[in-house]
């Protein structure tokens, strides 16, 4: 079912240097055939973007700056008022603007959060100051419980804002895989909250005596992506598996997505795990892989840019350094397919304009974009 498709030989010759802009490449994949141009440079290691209504992007370096990018490819200096990082897997994660940022200039971020007794999962929001140089008032709403080791990593921190306005945090275990079963936990959760950081009252445990009112769902290893499906309104999230078994679920409210009790791969030491036909009261992935390709970002794409690929959902891929494009019949994947990049992608986001942006997870990373090559 997977094809890989062959890069040009250039594509892989640029790929070598990451830190100098592509020159515009043509591309033939299954269904498009695109021209991968750069955006911007010079990034440090960039894991979040999002747009602001000018067309501009925010867009987090994980040692712990925040930076907007014009449309037009320039690179701000870091912006003041963002928290203090813990770095190592952690650091600055995941950036959104508010849905109503015209009107209240609220940003999000996610991070990796230095405590007195370790370092955790943290969400906060600032707005951004007219001439765009800072946040301020900065106040975070959402702090990770228990605080975990500082050298664990599995800070999991996607964000996405729900048609509903609800606000979803994805958390890891922080290589505590037994408290992602354990609702007294933030930890292998995927949290919602209000943008304000407070409860919404429907939340499936905001009455269960014991539970965290902030859970959604849980049984999560590490949660990268997330995103909604545009015609079902379905939300999917997509999460690292141990050695082989990364996955991609269809979350509901109150759902157990199994980790550590089952899973597809193995652990890290090479011992079995139960797979999840084993358990058919937990929730089974809709789509998994082994051996991993390690993706973290992921997006369903609704342009008009590239008709062929209107409702399939894209990945971003780390180890396997492609962006993976999937075809869907409602909650079914029914194909596969590899656009290889020659390095890490980080994210990928559908932009204002109908084009997929990328985020190479390089010393110094570049925003790439796909535009349709005819």
């Amino acid at each position: 079912m997977i094809r890989i498709l062959v890069a040009t030989a250039a594509v892989l010759t640029m790929a070598l240097h990451p830190a100098v802009a592509r020159p515009p490449e043509r591309l033939s994949t299954e269904k498009a055939e695109i021209v991968i141009e750069t955006a911007a440079c010079n990034l440090d290691h960039p894991w979040g973007l999002a747009f602001l209504p000018d067309g501009g992007m925010l867009v987090t370096e994980r040692a712990g700056r925040l930076r907007i990018v014009s449309a037009g490819g320039q690179v701000s200096a870091p912006l003041r008022g963002t928290p203090p990082v813990h770095t190592g897997e952690g650091g600055l994660l995941d950036v959104a603007a508010d849905p109503n940022f015209s009107e209240n200039r609220f940003i999000y971020l996610t991070y990796g959060e230095p405590r007195e007794s370790g370092a955790a999962t943290a969400a906060g929001r600032g707005r951004l100051n007219s001439d765009q140089t800072a946040l301020e008032d900065f106040q975070v709403i959402f702090r990770q419980q228990p605080v975990g080791s500082s050298d664990a990593g599995h800070f999991g921190s996607r964000l996405l804002f729900a048609p509903d306005g609800k606000l979803f945090i994805s958390t890891g275990d922080r290589f505590n895989p037994g408290l992602a079963q354990d609702l007294s936990t933030d930890v292998g959760k995927l949290i919602r909250v209000n943008p304000d950081g407070s409860m919404p009252p429907d939340n499936p445990f905001a009455n269960h005596k014991g539970a965290r009112p902030e859970i959604w769902s849980y049984g999560h290893r590490n949660i990268q992506g997330l995103a909604v499906q545009p015609e079902t309104g379905a939300l999917w999230a997509g999460e690292f598996g141990p050695t082989g078994g990364d996955e991609i679920n269809i979350i509901g409210p109150g759902r157990n997505y199994g980790w550590p009790l089952v899973s597809w791969g193995q652990h890290m030491d090479g011992s079995a795990i139960p797979r999840p036909p084993a358990r058919p009261d937990l929730d089974d992935a809709a789509y998994h892989w082994s051996p991993s390709i390690s993706f973290s970002g992921i997006a369903f794409y609704s342009g008009s840019s590239f008709p062929s690929w209107r409702g399939n959902l894209f990945l971003a891929g780390l180890t396997s350094q492609a962006v993976i494009r999937l075809t869907l019949l409602a909650s079914r994947v029914t194909r596969e397919e590899r656009i290889p990049m020659g390095e890490r992608i980080r994210q990928v986001v559908q932009g204002p304009d109908g084009l997929l942006y990328l985020l190479t997870d390089e010393d110094q990373g570049c925003i790439l974009r796909f535009r349709p090559g005819r």
